[in-house]
């Protein structure tokens, strides 16, 4: 079974298309790298994969199930599989919110539809210990605010939150753009061991090429909204690359 099944979509905004029959896999266990130049659509995709927007054509799959065309109410049961982590981690969290609240928000907010298994519900102050564990941050920033972080310590708090539910697949929209070199590093080595830890699928997008080719079993490139290369890592300065993906590695 697919992570994440997509067949065909298309997405338009004002009357110009912004996606254009897109379809790919994403297998379960796998990390999928989305790479592309500003404005080329990876975005777009992302928030129509997460529901946030509404696909004018086409399928999107999750674990088996279609999802693409469901209401809010419908999708609900859903999010609990699919979570999302973005690229500002300053933006994502409510300033006026310890983080202890918000790394709970996610798993009081579906209720019913979590069934925890690698974390403990048996009480809250219990899941916000494990979950900094996880995310390798001490137990004493669970009373601080986010303005009292670093710029990594609020991404590991925002992975943290997306892995809160156990979900099944993290679409990552540049994960580490807004950090600094260090920062990146250790995110990306976080991520890699949750991976593992965790059993996750993650669609990884970014423009980084060093990141896609350390964290992705295979890379797709994108450009204006259709996808026009998917290869596997080891393939990446292949001269068989269309011409495309040539220009985008010799500017990355």
């Amino acid at each position: 079974m697919n992570a994440i099944l997509v067949k065909g979509i298309t997405k338009q905004f004002h009357g110009s298309p912004v996606l254009n029959d897109v379809s790919f896999e994403l297998e379960k266990g796998e990390c999928l790298g989305l790479m592309g130049e500003s404005g080329s659509g990876k975005s777009t995709l992302a928030r129509c994969i997460m529901g946030m927007q509404r696909v004018d054509k086409g399928a999107i799959h999750l674990m088996g199930e279609r999802i693409d065309h469901l209401s809010d109410r419908k999708l609900r049961p859903f999010r609990k599989r699919l979570q999302l982590v973005l690229q500002n981690p300053a933006a994502a969290l409510n300033p006026k919110k310890k983080i202890a609240a918000s790394l709970l928000d996610p798993y009081l907010f579906l209720g019913k539809h979590v069934r925890l298994h690698h974390f403990s519900a048996v009480s809250e102050s219990l899941l916000v210990k494990e979950l900094l564990d996880a995310v390798e941050l001490p137990g004493e920033l669970a009373a601080r605010y986010p303005h009292e972080l670093s710029g990594g310590q609020r991404q590991r708090v925002n992975i943290a939150r997306a892995i809160s539910i156990e979900p099944d697949v993290l679409v990552l929209d540049e994960p580490t753009a807004s950090l600094d070199v260090v920062s990146q590093a250790s995110i990306l080595d976080l991520l890699t061991d949750l991976k593992e830890e965790l059993g996750l699928s993650y669609l990884f997008i970014s423009h980084d090429l060093a990141a896609l080719h350390e964290m992705s079993d295979r890379i797709m490139v994108m450009k204006d909204g259709r996808l026009v290369d998917n290869f596997h890592r080891g393939d990446i300065f292949s001269p068989n690359r269309e011409t495309y993906t040539k220009e985008l590695i010799s500017i990355f």
